[in-house]
């Protein structure tokens, strides 16, 4: 009898400590702060686009203003639709917006969501000009949408993270509207990468025979200066539809 409460004794106490330990591991691993680089991540060379607080580091596109519309809470930057005026397919007092610097070959990170039917883009090698109107007539767009119900989501290279109008996204890893995902978007040269939710879903290189095959069958066709740089500002898109952005982060290859 003493044999048998001893063992009971050993494994009670093998149970305990077995608990206590997971219950300490699970405590020592808090989530990461919001709009926060690691120690690590600065050790290798990331930077912030975003504070997490304001605005600071962008502009609307060729203006060095930024409209009322973006704005930023708890720690999200995002695009203010209430009440909206709209103006064309954008809101009055939104427009697109782009970074202040240019860059070139680079690794971005970012989150977003988009909000129920929406649409939206991250356009990056933007070229500022006075006689073109929108990023997106220079630049190549990472595409936001919701593709359960918006409308431009009916044809396969409109839909999210694909390179909007060139190549579709494959495979199809985005989440349900108002959810968060996670893009990386990798430019290094002619070659372009875009990842989601930790998944390869585009690679393409500009200027190679498929490319030059693809634009004359896109609405880029129209557009000479589309696609012809590989330096320049990165844009977030006002589409006139709710879109919120955290975690922006960049580092140069």
């Amino acid at each position: 009898m003493l044999n048998r409460f001893l063992s009971l004794c050993v494994i009670l106490a093998a149970f305990a400590v077995g608990t206590a330990f997971v219950l300490k591991k699970e405590k020592a691993t808090p989530a990461a702060a919001l709009n926060t680089l690691t120690a690590e991540e600065k050790a290798a060379g990331w930077m912030l686009l975003f504070d997490g607080k304001t605005t600071k580091g962008w502009r609307n596109y060729n203006k060095q203003t930024i409209g009322e519309r973006w704005k930023v809470a708890d720690g999200v930057l995002y695009l203010d639709v209430s009440n909206k005026n709209a103006d064309g397919f954008q809101v009055g007092g939104g427009g697109d917006i782009i970074t202040e610097a240019e860059y070139e070959n680079y690794e971005l990170r970012i989150e977003w969501k988009i909000a129920k039917c929406g649409n939206s883009g991250i356009i990056y090698h933007i070229h500022e000009d006075a006689q073109i109107r929108y990023p997106w007539q220079t630049g190549l767009e990472y595409q936001l949408i919701d593709d359960t119900c918006h409308p431009d989501a009916k044809f396969e290279k409109r839909r999210a993270s694909s390179l909007y109008d060139l190549v579709m996204a494959v495979p199809v890893v985005v989440k349900p509207a108002e959810e968060w995902n996670k893009t990386r978007l990798v430019c290094k040269g002619d070659q372009v990468e875009h990842w989601l939710n930790n998944k390869k879903v585009v690679s393409v290189t500009m200027g190679s025979p498929e490319w030059k095959q693809m634009l004359p069958n896109s609405k880029w066709k129209d557009h000479p200066k589309f696609g012809t740089f590989r330096k320049g500002n990165i844009g977030l898109q006002d589409h006139g539809d709710g879109i919120s952005f955290r975690n922006i982060k960049l580092r140069k290859l």
